[in-house]
């Protein structure tokens, strides 16, 4: 079991959850099957774009049924401790996307890689991997995607997989290049979170 793949199922689940919230979130979604497919679509969603792209199939959420157990048992986890989310998270939902795009980030960037793209298409692969399944979460509950969201968003991701390309030139050693990737991504969105961090707006 490499470790692509539990960082791939770790994301996945963080996902899911985060879909899960998500849906939780909006009374009209309290069916649990809904809340599934919610969770379902955020975490499979930027991956499976991915991979459509580069030509990798068969996808690893068809090929691979760890990913469906890992989306039900994580989608389960959101609904039965959805009270606790709400007590010891001040924003769950923010919490577990910021996990999420910070692994998905580089572990698309990598994926691409591995499929023999160029360094910059790998790092707008990366980023797409990241943000594409939260777009289509926030779009299926009726929210503001983050994407759009004033602070930092795209920012991060992009960051931290030039990070990952700088570390990878210089024969960074894999696993330590990913946690400190991902790492700086998941901190750039905490702070522009937590401090207002915005780039400069386009004006009318």
């Amino acid at each position: 079991m490499s470790v692509w793949y539990l960082i791939d199922l770790v994301g996945t689940s963080v996902f899911a959850i985060s879909g899960a919230i998500s849906a939780l979130s909006k009374k009209i979604y309290h069916d649990i099957i809904a809340v599934f497919f919610i969770g379902f679509l955020t975490a499979i969603g930027g991956g499976t774009i991915r991979d459509v792209i580069i030509g990798s199939y068969p996808i690893a959420w068809i090929r691979d049924p760890a990913y469906l157990i890992v989306i039900s048992v994580s989608v389960l986890i959101a609904v039965f401790c959805r009270k606790w989310w709400r007590g010891a998270l001040q924003r769950p939902l923010l919490v577990f996307d910021t996990i999420g795009i910070g692994l998905f980030t580089i572990l698309g960037l990598q994926k691409a890689l591995l499929a023999g793209v160029n360094d910059w298409a790998a790092i707008v692969l990366g980023i797409m991997t990241a943000l594409f399944g939260g777009v289509i979460r926030d779009t299926l509950v009726n929210d503001l995607p983050l994407i759009l969201d004033q602070q930092l968003y795209v920012t991060p991701c992009l960051a931290g997989a030039l990070f990952y390309q700088f570390g990878r030139s210089l024969g960074m050693d894999t696993t330590l290049n990913v946690a400190v990737s991902a790492g700086l991504i998941a901190l750039v969105r905490l702070m522009a979170i937590r401090k207002g961090w915005t780039l400069p707006r386009i004006k009318d």
